[in-house]
């Protein structure tokens, strides 16, 4: 007989961790479109379970809350049922000895705040629910172009590549740029990772475009003999010429840079995007017949916006956000102190800076951070420091993309805010000071840095390059009475410019910096809008058959990822580094979908979109 015992799980306590992993994989691939009320009576369950029953705040409280809720989603609530939530939710917050009942309770609280309408229309409705699932497919749904990601995915899996990119580019006309840099929203919530781990849905697109050799774009449709203007020759901007085209609407794009593409080319350096790819699709769009006018500014000279809207049928914005901002502390005008968009600039016009034996400091902690120090690393740079305010897993950068610079010789210097910037007797950079910080409060889901209480850091740096955002040069447009609202232009969700009839607006230059497939659908929306407005209502659509679905993607299989080029290796040149996927990698990798085109709700409400 022993005193004590070493504490291993049992058979139940194993199962039930499992349990534990498969409850958060599915949580995970929850579908966009669910009820809200229900889907948190779900999880109030949940936490309900998980209480001792010691208090009685979580042992009847969080019962109670259950009730009130159940009459609600059953229609026997009235307005009155919300005050009692709220205040039994309250009460919660306010007594419960732990966090399983006051979190629950804060829970609670937040959905009432946040979706109260779909209380509210339960109530008046008598159970019904306002959510109504249009588009069922998660991958699609989550796809700002709404591209037929299962279609595709199903062709790559019959090595029907150059198929895959023609159903692509009935939404997206720029795929083989969005195989290499696109953030893959899609992949959130894959069902997939109900099973084991999301689809790689932009490995398999790049798979498609590298192998399908020149795919044509479709026929144009008869001329209409209306005249599009467009400002700015970026991912928006080409986007809407393309489909604009092939409607038969005759558009001129007028473009400030000597290259078409915008940030594609002025913010994404060629290891990730090399430039013979991008061109790939900007010549697919070309060949439609746009007509380009490079090194052109509207508002200076010629072209003004007042004579675009005289000689052109419609105009759409798309100038997208090229200026930079600052930080905002004293020596930032410092000389060698350069913004993300003037560096990563000069590089995509093939102006490559010597940083041979320098020491870089990069201020920021985004993807365009991330490329600025992988440039700089490239340009010969001997030390490359990320300062960073906050911790490093709370950067808004992609995850591989800070690993991927940390493997090439970055310096990560996280919980350090950028005080100063030190100058020597010729006024060049010398040094950036910075404050060390601790993690504090988190405030609106993301923490605050705190003082840490330790000295000031004197990080000795060459060039100091800020990257912290990019702004929108919206002064001439604004003079011309295009309305213009704490730093973006003001347009409607269809893209359409209040009080200026004609005139749209879409991508970063209304968002304010976001992604390239974001733009993208920016683009696809106003060329519907556009042509809606000019009196037409044509069809964009896609004659590609779509194979049937196996029944053999139920077997647990893991995720096939990307390879790189080895660290030494690529960080001495500007060459791509990413690696595509084996034919046979490819195939198992597209077997893995699991057709929720096909069964489950995508069925019910027919599936695919097939036009728009």
């Amino acid at each position: 007989m022993s005193r004590l015992k070493i504490a291993t799980p049992n058979k139940a306590q194993l199962t039930v961790e499992r349990l534990y992993k498969d409850l958060e994989r599915r949580i995970i691939a929850s579908p966009p479109g669910l009820c809200p009320v229900d889907l948190q009576l779900s999880f109030l369950k949940m936490c309900h379970a998980q209480t001792c029953g010691k208090c009685v705040p979580c042992r009847v409280g969080l019962g109670q809350l259950q009730n009130l809720m159940e009459d609600v989603l059953a229609g026997k609530a009235t307005l009155k049922t919300l005050d009692l939530i709220r205040d039994t939710a309250s009460d919660i917050v306010d007594s419960a000895d732990c966090a399983i009942g006051y979190e629950a309770a804060h829970m609670v609280l937040a959905g009432l705040e946040g979706f109260r309408e779909d209380y509210v229309y339960h109530i008046e409705h008598g159970g019904k629910c306002s959510c109504h699932i249009t588009q069922p497919v998660p991958c699609v749904a989550l796809c700002p172009a709404g591209v037929d990601i299962p279609g595709y995915i199903a062709l790559v899996k019959e090595e029907r590549y150059a198929d895959a990119v023609k159903l692509i580019r009935k939404d997206n006309p720029f795929p083989t740029a969005c195989a290499l840099i696109c953030e893959h929203p899609c992949e959130a919530r894959c069902r997939r990772n109900m099973i084991d781990s999301a689809i790689n849905i932009r490995g398999l697109k790049r798979t498609a475009v590298e192998r399908a050799g020149d795919v044509p774009a479709p026929a144009c449709m008869p001329s209409t003999g209306k005249k599009v203007a467009i400002i700015g020759g970026g991912p928006s901007g080409l986007s809407a010429a393309f489909y604009l085209q092939l409607m038969g609407h005759q558009c001129t794009v007028f473009e400030k840079h000597k290259r078409l593409g915008g940030m594609l080319v002025y913010g994404i350096p060629a290891y990730r995007l090399p430039r013979e790819r991008l061109q790939k699709d900007i010549d697919c769009i070309l060949s439609t017949g746009v007509e380009v006018k490079r090194n052109t500014k509207v508002g200076e000279g010629e072209y003004t916006m007042e004579r675009l809207r005289e000689e052109y049928d419609a105009v759409y914005i798309a100038i997208g956000a090229h200026t930079d901002k600052k930080v905002g502390i004293e020596g930032e005008d410092a000389e060698n102190v350069l913004s993300a968009v003037e560096f990563l600039g000069k590089i995509g016009d093939d102006e490559i800076p010597d940083l041979t034996g320098k020491k870089v400091c990069i201020i920021g902690g985004g993807n365009v951070a991330m490329d600025c120090t992988r440039s700089a690393i490239r340009c010969g740079a001997e030390r490359v420091s990320i300062v960073y305010r906050r911790r490093q897993e709370d950067m808004t950068a992609l995850p591989e993309e800070v690993e991927g610079a940390i493997a090439e010789g970055a310096v990560m210097m996280d919980l350090h805010a950028p005080l100063r910037i030190e100058t020597d007797e010729t006024g060049k950079v010398s040094a950036l000071w910075a404050a060390p910080k601790m993690p504090g409060q988190i405030k609106e889901g993301r923490m605050s840095p705190a003082a840490s209480g330790l000295d000031d850091k004197r990080i000795e740096c060459d060039v100091v390059i800020v990257a912290v955002g990019q702004g929108i040069e919206y002064h001439t447009l604004e003079s011309s009475g295009i309305p213009v609202v704490r730093g973006v232009i003001k347009a409607e969700n269809w893209t359409a410019v209040d009080n200026a009839p004609g005139v749209f607006a879409g991508g970063d230059c209304v968002t304010g910096p976001k992604t390239a497939i974001r733009a993208i659908a920016a683009g696809k929306v106003a060329a519907a809008n556009i042509d809606y407005y000019l009196g037409f209502n044509h069809v964009i659509t896609s004659d590609v058959e779509i194979p049937n679905p196996s029944l053999d993607d139920k077997r647990y299989c893991g995720r096939i990822n990307m390879s790189e080029r080895e660290p030494a290796e690529r960080s001495h040149d500007f060459k791509l580094m990413e690696l595509m996927m084996t034919e046979k990698e490819s195939c198992q990798e597209a077997g893995r979908c699991l057709r929720c085109d096909h069964f489950g709700c995508g069925s019910f409400k027919g599936g695919r979109k097939t036009e728009w």
